[in-house]
């Protein structure tokens, strides 16, 4: 009876086969893609690329073994004098600490470059009161970033009439006079101590030398 019964057919469902591809042109797809992706991403990096680096300049000043992802107490309130966060009125020495010791940890003397930024946050509420929050970060970030530490103690050359009379070497006198050549030049040892003059001249005679060239010239 199985066999009498006349079977069902199911109607099958064939996928049409895909049209052959251009594999320069799937490959110029996925570049531009990825060269998108990239310059997506570059340009994010690029917003805090130039706050970060300063954070790292300032994290590794006057630290050799410093790595630059964590930043100390004393470099962080020495940004904020060299960045000009700090202005005296509205952000003092005393806020930059304050707000220090309450974005590190209990048991940590160092902050990260996300506490810094919690930090910076921290005191552009006050830097910039009459800004709303997300301006006043902005404010506060171009004051640092692209920044580095001033280097300070470095001795500068004085020029003065009294410097420039103390080391004029003709008008010098006595035996200091004896020490330097009319250009200027020290004579060295020749300067210093009497050398015993062997040429046979009395001391000061100009003329040495002068009786053989005439003996010769009258020849």
């Amino acid at each position: 009876m199985a066999d009498n019964k006349a079977k069902s057919t199911k109607p099958v469902h064939k996928t049409p086969p895909k049209s052959p591809s251009d594999p320069a042109k799937d490959r110029a797809a996925k570049r531009l893609s990825y060269d998108l992706n990239s310059s997506y991403e570059g340009a994010m990096a690029g917003e805090i690329s130039a706050l970060e680096e300063a954070f790292r300049k300032f994290a590794i000043h006057g630290d050799t073994r410093a790595t630059g992802k964590e930043m100390h107490g004393k470099n962080w309130s020495k940004l904020c004098k060299d960045c000009h966060v700090i202005d005296g009125k509205n952000v003092t020495v005393t806020d930059v600490d304050i707000v220090f010791s309450k974005i590190k940890g209990k048991s940590s003397r160092t902050i990260t470059f996300e506490q810094f930024k919690e930090a910076l946050q921290e005191l552009s509420k006050k830097r910039f009161k009459d800004k709303n929050d997300e301006e006043a970060v902005q404010e506060i970030y171009k004051l640092i970033e692209g920044k580095a530490p001033i280097i300070s103690g470095v001795t500068k050359a004085i020029s003065s009439p009294t410097v420039s009379r103390l080391t004029d070497t003709s008008k010098f006198t006595g035996s200091h006079k004896e020490r330097f050549d009319p250009s200027g030049k020290g004579k060295g040892k020749a300067g210093r101590e009497d050398l015993v003059d062997a040429s046979g001249y009395v001391s000061g005679y100009k003329h040495a030398g002068t009786y053989d060239h005439k003996v010769q010239g009258s020849k």
